[in-house]
């Protein structure tokens, strides 16, 4: 069957990660009369609560990854940190959406922010860094502040470090080295923004409206639509986070992150090759939210509507605070909680939506 083709009701989805998004992407599955079979390491994933298939096993076991991808019509995943060999390993058997191209552009800093410049992206400044006088040197042409991060496997503010001096930058050095570095400079915001764009193979492209967003602790806490900015500076945003898909040729849901700078300039941040913590707002007031857009694209099927029919507030419990669902709840108020057994600082167990009334245009 080519892979251009739109997959049957009944095609069973196969899941790469067992967390709550995937858990998500197994009941937006459902929805569209599909079967989902999620493959995860972790025998207490919560996604394994809401889905007929799975695979308790190592991302590197070969055996039970063809035995996985013989059961499956196609694949996709949750988080971007899937192993290359996985990834690799599965397109050979079954069509892998996204693509490994998006993977190993998103799994590397340093390639995510070549590809951006290279695509004309706009971009904070950034070097490769390999040893403590190439840091030094290239403090000196970006300049002070600036953030060294790891290459690979940090998010929610692991694996960085802010350099103010020089005296900071032996430290660290020494913390996050020998691991591949890369220097980027300290950009002074307005706010940030997340826009969330699905394409399918056929090439249709649909973006919804870009959230603002807030952090605590590193750590995505609430997600505001509309965001506070311009028609001008959204309509860009739709417009980088459409180009980037196309670049890549991407199939499925993609969350783009942006930096607002005064006077409405936008700088991509980074990118995530799948469904996205900002896209939660869409489960309660888009037309399509985003797992139904995400299984669409990767079956083939026509995208849905990303249209907005109220605005929002998602904000993520985070801990002992899923512990508030009942007594937060209200008219307005739609909770989601993804089924962690464990409550832990700093773990995302949930979150509610806040609807508001769509103002109308006077």
């Amino acid at each position: 069957m080519s892979d251009a083709l739109p997959l049957p009701q009944g095609s069973t989805i196969g899941i790469l990660g067992g967390g709550q998004l995937g858990r998500m992407l197994a009941l937006a599955a459902a929805r569209l009369g599909m079967k989902t079979h999620i493959y995860c390491p972790d025998p207490d994933s919560p996604a394994f609560d809401v889905t007929p298939l799975k695979t308790v096993a190592a991302y590197d076991d070969e055996a039970a990854l063809a035995a996985f991808a013989a059961a499956v019509d196609v694949v996709t995943y949750e988080f971007e940190n899937v192993p290359a060999k996985t990834a690799a390993f599965l397109a050979n058997l079954k069509p892998l959406r996204p693509g490994a191209s998006a993977l190993a552009v998103s799994q590397d800093r340093l390639a995510e922010k070549a590809f951006l410049t290279i695509n004309r992206v706009p971009v904070a400044p950034f070097a490769a860094i390999t040893d403590l006088d190439r840091l030094e040197a290239e403090l000196e042409e970006i300049g002070t502040p600036a953030v060294l991060k790891t290459t690979r496997l940090g998010y929610d503010g692991k694996g960085q470090r802010i350099v103010n001096n020089m005296e900071d930058a032996a430290l660290a050095w020494e913390l996050l080295s020998p691991r591949p570095l890369v220097l980027e400079g300290f950009i002074t915001f307005d706010k940030e923004i997340s826009v969330v764009v699905a394409r399918n193979a056929l090439g249709e492209v649909a973006a919804f409206d870009p959230a603002e967003n807030v952090h605590r602790d590193h750590i995505l806490k609430t997600s505001t639509v509309p965001a506070d900015i311009s028609a001008k500076t959204a309509r860009k945003a739709a417009a980088i986070a459409e180009q980037i898909a196309v670049a890549l040729d991407y199939v499925g849901v993609l969350g783009v992150e942006f930096f607002v700078l005064p006077g409405g300039k936008l700088l991509v941040n980074e990118i995530a090759p799948r469904v996205h913590n900002s896209g939660h707002w869409t489960e309660a007031v888009a037309i399509t939210d985003q797992f139904e857009q995400h299984i669409r694209a990767v079956l083939n099927w026509p995208l849905g509507d990303p249209g907005r029919m109220a605005d929002v507030v998602m904000e993520n419990l985070i801990g002992d605070e899923i512990t508030a669902i009942p007594e937060r709840l209200g008219p307005s108020v739609r909770p989601h909680a993804y089924g962690k057994a464990e409550s832990r600082r700093g773990r995302k167990m949930g979150h509610i939506n806040r609807v508001a009334l769509k103002k109308r245009a006077k």
